[in-house]
């Protein structure tokens, strides 16, 4: 499905170094490929939350207070930098909004859940064609 969607950015509070467990980082990379689309939407439900993947970027919404208002991002993600696939990998927060500043460990959590949620979804989801064997 293919819609255009805009979200804003407001003024930066906060910018910090963080690492994010190479399933994660992996499984969201893979789904989005999968996807076929230029972007990925994955609830985090648990939260009220909205995560947004694009090549380049997390970003997430909080569901609670804008659809369109980006309160925190994922950014500047360095795979090169790894020597195996299973290492973290590092990447920079943006945070632009204060109700934010305290959930990153609690974040990143659900959202390694709501990944592997669609995951599991997707496996579900298909066609099937059943077949009858005729006995020898």
């Amino acid at each position: 499905m293919r819609g255009r969607e805009t979200f804003f950015r407001s003024r930066e509070l906060k910018r910090e170094c963080r690492m994010l467990p190479a399933e994660t980082y992996n499984l969201a990379k893979i789904l989005l490929h999968q996807s076929g689309e230029p972007a990925l939407f994955v609830p985090i439900r648990n939260m009220l939350y909205l995560a947004a993947i694009d090549r380049e970027e997390i970003i997430f919404l909080d569901g609670a207070i804008s659809r369109c208002t980006i309160v925190l991002a994922w950014r500047k993600f360095r795979p090169q930098q790894r020597s195996r696939l299973n290492e973290p990998i590092s990447y920079e927060t943006v945070y632009y909004a204060d109700e934010v500043l305290g959930i990153m460990p609690r974040l990143q959590g659900e959202f390694d859940k709501a990944l592997r949620h669609l995951r599991e979804k997707s496996r579900a989801t298909g066609t099937a064609k059943i077949i009858t064997l005729k006995k020898p």
